[in-house]
C-alpha cells in the first residue's frame, strides 16, 4: 500500500511550518489548470531569514544543505495552505535550486536536500526534473531558494 503525502509527514515525524506569506509584490502561489507555481521559497521562518551569507564563504555546504531543508518545508507549507492537502499533488514536476555561492562548493549535495524531502514526502515515483544555480546572491541575503511546479490529482 501506498502511503499518502499527509500520511509520509505524519510517519516522518515532520511538522511544518507556517505558510510564508509574501515579501513584496506577489503571492506565494498560482495554480492553472493542474499545474501550481510557487514563488520563490526561501529558507525562512516567517519573515526572518534562518540562514544568511553565500556557501563558500559564510556558510559550508552542509550549513547550504539545512538552507535547502529549511526552504523545501516552506514549499511544502505553502502548497498545503493553498490546496488543504499535500495529498492533492500528483507529481513534482520541477524543482528549480538557486544557489548564493562563492567558489567551488557541492551544489547537488546543497540541492539533494530539498530534492530527498519532496521525494521522501510523494515518493520515489513522483520526484521531478532539476535544475541548479550557482548566483551571486539571492533576496534578504540567504544561501538559497528554491523554484517548484506540483501537478495536481484531478479535482
Amino acid at each position: 500500500m501506498v502511503k499518502r503525502a499527509e500520511e509520509m509527514l505524519v510517519s516522518a515525524g515532520i511538522k511544518l511550518p507556517a505558510a510564508v506569506t509574501p515579501f513584496g509584490a506577489y503571492v506565494p502561489a498560482v495554480q492553472t489548470g493542474s499545474l501550481l507555481f510557487l514563488s520563490g521559497m526561501l529558507p525562512t521562518v516567517g519573515h526572518e531569514p534562518k540562514f544568511l551569507g553565500r556557501v563558500g564563504k559564510e556558510l559550508n555546504a552542509d550549513e547550504g544543505a539545512k538552507a535547502a531543508y529549511a526552504a523545501a518545508l516552506n514549499v511544502l507549507a505553502v502548497a498545503k495552505q493553498h490546496l488543504g492537502s499535500l495529498d492533492k499533488v500528483s507529481r513534482v514536476v520541477k524543482l528549480g535550486v538557486y544557489i548564493a555561492t562563492v567558489g567551488d562548493v557541492d551544489q547537488v549535495k546543497i540541492a539533494d536536500a530539498a530534492s530527498e524531502l519532496l521525494r521522501e514526502i510523494f515518493g520515489e515515483d513522483k520526484i521531478s526534473v532539476r535544475l541548479v544555480f550557482g548566483v551571486a546572491s539571492l533576496p534578504l541575503g540567504v544561501p538559497v531558494e528554491l523554484e517548484v511546479i506540483f501537478e495536481l490529482a484531478d479535482q
